[in-house]
């Protein structure tokens, strides 16, 4: 009677192999776009937070103007809001006493300023990939 050998063959630990690598490939690729989507949650809150604040200190000057972008350090408690991927406050802003536009760059949605919902078309860089606010009044 002739011994049976257990154990695996090499074709069946190829397959498992190349499963593992399919399913590590596809849990890396959809952690990523999380990531981004995470990043680009945080742009359009901070954008939000922006309008807020600049809406507030409208209000409370009495409608008479805007304050500019430089002089908007000293209206936030926390400090400006910074980029979440780099440290800079890397947000595109034009800003004036009479109105303002405020744009951030986002990565993997699209953005509002190409369909045409604000009037900061064109600040710079790709229009389809920014999220602009802009003066309420």
């Amino acid at each position: 009677m002739q011994k049976r050998k257990t154990g695996f063959t090499l074709i069946e630990l190829l397959v498992v192999i190349s499963i593992i690598a399919i399913l590590t490939a596809i849990g890396v690729t959809q952690y990523s776009n999380a990531q981004k989507k995470a990043r680009d949650a945080k742009r359009i809150g901070d954008m939000k937070a922006y309008q807020t604040t600049y809406e507030q200190y409208y209000a409370t000057t009495g409608g008479s103007s805007y304050d500019t972008c430089g002089n908007m350090n000293v209206d936030f408690p926390g400090g400006v809001p910074s980029d979440p991927k780099s440290s800079n406050p890397a947000y595109a802003s034009e800003c004036n006493t009479s109105n303002y536009c405020v744009c951030a760059t986002l990565e993997s949605e699209l953005g509002n300023s190409e369909l045409g919902t604000t009037d900061c078309l064109g600040l710079y860089g790709t229009p389809s990939k920014f999220f602009c606010v802009q003066n309420l009044q």
